[in-house]
């Protein structure tokens, strides 16, 4: 007969326990960094650090009338940075191309839903500078960042928010401006689609054209 020590047991159950709270110490420490609160004093430098971090540049965008797939520029990294942190905390999922102008501009990244606004909240709020000397000019399929609606003479943008340009050639009259971030790679055919949609006096979509999005390198 094998006989087993009384001690053994505890032993083994100690070190799952340790291997356990391993784990939810592992847990609580992503929760913390996923849970930094952006202001406009601490946003471009968790920006300029997760940017370091996370290289990715390319999103797609997804929609019932197709993929829109963007590649996001190097040389303006704020805006390359916020747009990942944004797509991995997954807010734009359920929100909308909210804005159509006709042979103009797509505008996405907005919703009146509690969910939408719960998500802002929980992010931070937080306004990011302009980035106009890069080069880059509004072409058409060029994605870019919308002025916040505050009273706002150094257009500082929203960074919940974007627009696609549609116009062609392009739209070069918002250069300088506003900060081209990126460019359309694949889809520019579902942003003429969009933009050709039915839309109201406040340039609204009749029917809702919800988005997710996702990092597709």
């Amino acid at each position: 007969m094998i006989q087993i020590g009384c001690n053994e047991k505890p032993k083994k159950n100690q070190l799952e326990t340790k291997v356990h709270e391993k784990k939810q110490l592992k847990k609580v420490e992503a929760i913390k960094e996923k849970e930094t609160y952006l202001d406009d004093k601490n946003a471009i430098p968790f920006l300029f650090e997760y940017a370091k971090k996370n290289k990715e540049n390319k999103v797609r965008i997804i929609t019932k009338y197709g993929n829109i797939d963007i590649l996001l520029y190097d040389k303006t990294p704020y805006h390359r940075a916020n747009f990942i942190y944004l797509t991995k905390k997954r807010y734009f999922d359920g929100t909308m191309f909210h804005r159509v102008v006709p042979n103009f501009i797509i505008q996405g990244g907005n919703s009146d839903s509690w969910k939408n606004m719960k998500k802002r909240h929980q992010i931070g709020r937080y306004l990011l500078p302009p980035d106009t000397n890069k080069g880059y000019s509004h072409h058409r399929g060029v994605i870019s960042m919308p002025s916040s609606e505050i009273d706002n003479p150094h257009k500082l943008a929203s960074p919940y928010e974007f627009f696609i340009v549609q116009q062609s050639p392009g739209a070069y009259h918002l250069d300088g401006d506003y900060t081209a971030f990126g460019e359309v790679i694949n889809g520019i055919e579902v942003v003429d689609e969009i933009n050709q949609l039915e839309v109201d006096n406040r340039e609204m979509p009749i029917n809702n054209i919800y988005i997710k999005t996702k990092i597709i390198n």
